[in-house]
């Protein structure tokens, strides 16, 4: 008999992925200056040379039956103390090589995470809008995905409804920032504030309640935007951590999970992650991407094209009308729906070769998801189209 909870998935297939498919198929038909795809979350800026330095150096230096061999167990001792080595430096924390677990990438990051703190049947709790396959990752872990509702006024954490939902079951809370879908950063009053409450319900349940801080967008910060270490003000914290956007590098699946070293457990919760991926399957990061990590950090990519692209749209959109919360990173931004009516802006969006993603799956529904991780001139000549919308 085969799984028949996967068969059933089959009938709730990504919209994010059919919407690229059929701008795929539109690039086919009009030709690729005609079709304004901002679906798909993928870094639109190559590399900083550095990586392929890095990876020649690696070639020409390397002892081929060395450079390919299994790492330890979390990875590479070097790597993980240039990580951390890093985030002391930037953010003034006290990680060491002993905190650190390499992944691949942030999915498997969340996955170890929260797989460490919540036993099955336990809930994680995470606010809209928040990205559409948490979904999955928690019900993966075994766990409830509870979501609080968005503030559609300004996209911040809804803290009223966050202290009704947070009961005695919630064994994490799961943030993204900067946010995708919404490109919304979190500043420092409002990470102090969600500190608060979880500090104050982990001593009324008699329990840690641990933060699961999924971080792929981290660098991706733009200017005058207050942006806090999370981990820097709540203990219990865990950070999750991709190189796909700040080095573009998706399809090289690498990342690690960084466990505050005051968190309950800290040293506990490390050892875990490598029986939780003798279990899962994940058995180690990329070695090679590990080492190039060890060569080049703290090195990103040349990253200042997303916020031009933001600017760019934000100030024409809502010239337009359009009624849109500032993002203060990432490269996504969430308009409202002129009118609401989701069917018909899409089929206009559509009818102008505008591909844009519905809000729904995002659980802020009277929204749509703009990735405008796209050539700046592609943005340019995408803007009399978003004026035809309206």
């Amino acid at each position: 008999m085969i799984n028949s909870e996967y068969v059933e998935m089959l009938e709730h297939k990504d919209i994010i992925f059919e919407l690229a498919a059929y701008a795929n198929q539109r690039r086919a038909e009009v030709g690729p200056e005609n079709v304004f795809d901002f679906s798909l979350g993928g870094p639109s800026v190559p590399p900083p040379i550095e990586v392929h330095q890095a990876l020649q150096e690696l070639i020409e230096e390397g002892d081929i039956s060395v450079m390919h061999r299994y790492t330890p167990e979390g990875g590479l001792f070097e790597t993980k103390s240039m990580i951390a080595k890093d985030l002391n430096t930037r953010f003034g924390s006290s990680f060491t090589a002993d905190n650190i677990f390499m992944t691949c990438a942030a999915n498997a990051s969340l996955s170890h995470a929260m797989r460490a703190v919540a036993v099955p049947g336990e809930k994680i709790m995470t606010f809209a809008p928040c990205f559409s396959e948490y979904e999955y990752y928690v019900k993966g872990a075994g766990c409830e995905l509870v979501i609080v509702p968005a503030d559609t006024e300004t996209l911040n954490i809804n803290f009223d409804e966050a202290w009704k939902m947070l009961d005695e079951n919630v064994a994490a809370v799961l943030i993204n920032s900067p946010n995708n879908p919404s490109g919304k950063v979190y500043d420092t009053e409002t990470i102090k504030k969600l500190a608060e409450l979880l500090t104050m319900k982990s001593a009324e349940y008699g329990k840690a309640i641990y933060l699961i801080s999924d971080e792929p967008y981290r660098e991706i910060v733009f200017s005058d935007t207050d942006s806090p270490f999370i981990s820097n003000y709540y203990d219990n914290t865990i950070v999750c951590y991709s190189f796909s956007k700040s080095l573009s590098l998706p399809g090289e699946r690498i990342g690690y999970v960084a466990v505050n070293p005051k968190a309950d457990n800290a040293d506990l919760l490390v050892s875990m992650f490598a029986q939780i991926s003798r279990t899962s399957g994940h058995n180690g990061a990329p070695v090679i991407w590990q080492r190039v990590l060890a060569k080049i950090l703290p090195c990103t990519s040349d990253l200042s094209v997303y916020e031009t692209n933001a600017n760019l749209l934000y100030n024409a959109l809502t010239e337009y009308g359009f009624e849109v919360v500032k993002p203060g990173g990432s490269f996504y931004m969430m308009p409202k729906i002129p009118g609401g009516d989701l069917d018909a802006f899409m089929k206009k969006a559509l009818d102008n070769d505008i591909i844009v993603v519905p809000g729904d799956g995002f659980m802020c529904p009277g929204h749509f998801r703009l990735a405008y991780c796209v050539p700046t001139e592609r943005v340019e000549r995408s803007l009399e189209r978003f004026k035809n919308l309206l």
